[in-house]
């Protein structure tokens, strides 16, 4: 079946539910959102049977907010850091299994035993061919020229199809990157021993819904844990979020917007060690030079956990290497308002990126009883 057309806002690829695609093409797959696309692939299929192919192929240009799902579904090829790269027009293989957060790489196509679902699962090749305007037969020297007067990163993202050049910070991002870059790089699967006899604190950040991730960050010190994350739909109440607290043990900094305050009741109850905090209350602290205030504790607490990261004075964070809490971390903007610094708001920069930092809130929540915990709203 053919069809041309460009979901513009999100729901809109729920129109092409019910068609087979034999072929589905991507163009600017940066202005697709992870959810769109993976909806998208599950309509490839055929209605002629296993004799016909099905592909999906896409193409994007390095520019815009909304590369990093791209980076880490094409891991392999796009990430400098990955543990295994592949060479460009490499086949690497692919599958999912019940319950899986993450997907798992295969060494071919064979089937693979699910044993959760009773079922066998089929993994997937993907590969990526790197490309610049020269690989273009049809696009010539004008256009060329047009793209030479690109001012940087512009330049070398669409004339050289370099993806790094446009992985620069925003003039108003709260964190810079080749921060949370450092901290990552520090970052050791066990703690230091500096860091081994320090409390545990976990940073609980709850899904609401939908396509949020209720993610937990331990840590102890300025050691993080990898992060916990769990699909919104596993942790539809206070009840099976506290399960997930009790088996982490130690101080909980819970979320207590939402179903936030229900974990945080039945966890007061059952008689842990847990902390209310309400990005939304007002702040009453300064940043470290005594001069800046901030308008909510959300903006306190992502304007320590900035200073905390910062290589003149900080203290040296380690951070368990992760593309999605990279992201997360860069993602949001700060401005100066009349009462104070001000962060983007969570749902604004869903907006933006196309999915909700929880990886980010989980971490600098966990950190957040280090400012002052005289300040931090304590019920147990």
């Amino acid at each position: 079946m053919e069809r041309i057309g460009t979901p513009q806002e999100p729901g809109d690829e729920q129109s092409y539910a019910s068609a087979p695609y034999d072929l589905i093409a991507f163009d600017q797959l940066e202005q697709f959102t992870e959810y769109g696309y993976i909806f998208m692939v599950s309509r490839a299929r055929s209605a002629d049977g296993d004799g016909q192919r099905v592909r999906i192929v896409s193409s994007a240009n390095w520019v815009g907010e909304n590369l990093d799902w791209i980076i880490k579904r094409w891991g392999a090829w796009l990430d400098p850091g990955h543990h295994n790269p592949a060479k460009p027009g490499e086949l690497r293989w692919y599958y999912r299994l019940k319950g899986d957060e993450e997907e798992r790489e295969a060494p071919d196509n064979t089937p693979i035993w699910d044993a959760p679902a009773n079922d066998w699962v089929i993994p997937r090749s993907r590969t990526f061919i790197p490309a610049g305007l020269n690989d273009n037969p049809y696009l010539g020297d004008d256009y060329k020229a047009s793209l030479q007067l690109l001012p940087e990163p512009l330049r070398s993202a669409l004339l050289y199809g370099d993806l790094h050049a446009t992985m620069t910070d925003d003039a108003y991002q709260v964190i810079p990157r080749a921060w949370v870059k450092a901290a990552m790089a520090r970052w050791t699967p066990e703690p230091p021993e500096s860091e081994r006899d320090k409390p545990l604190v976990v940073g609980g950040d709850i899904a609401r819904g939908g396509d949020d991730k209720t993610v937990n960050a331990p840590r102890r010190g300025s050691w993080f844990d990898r992060l916990q994350k769990h699909p919104g739909r596993t942790t539809p109440d206070g009840q099976s979020v506290v399960a997930l607290w009790q088996v982490l043990g130690g101080q909980i900094n819970a979320d207590v917007i939402g179903i936030g305050a229900s974990a945080f009741d039945i966890a007061r109850e059952r008689g842990m060690h847990v902390i209310g905090i309400n990005f939304a209350e007002k702040s009453q602290a300064t940043d470290k030079s005594g001069r800046l205030r901030f308008i909510n504790k959300r903006a306190e607490c992502y304007w320590s956990f900035r200073e905390a990261l910062d290589p003149a004075g900080g203290e040296n964070i380690a951070l368990p290497p992760d593309n999605e809490l990279e992201a997360d971390l860069c993602a949001p903007r700060w401005s100066m308002q009349t009462n104070g610094i001000k962060i983007e708001a969570k749902g604004d920069i869903k907006k933006r990126i196309g999915r909700s930092p929880d990886c980010a809130d989980a971490v600098v929540l966990a950190r957040a009883n280090g400012i002052d915990p005289a300040k931090m709203i304590d019920f147990a």
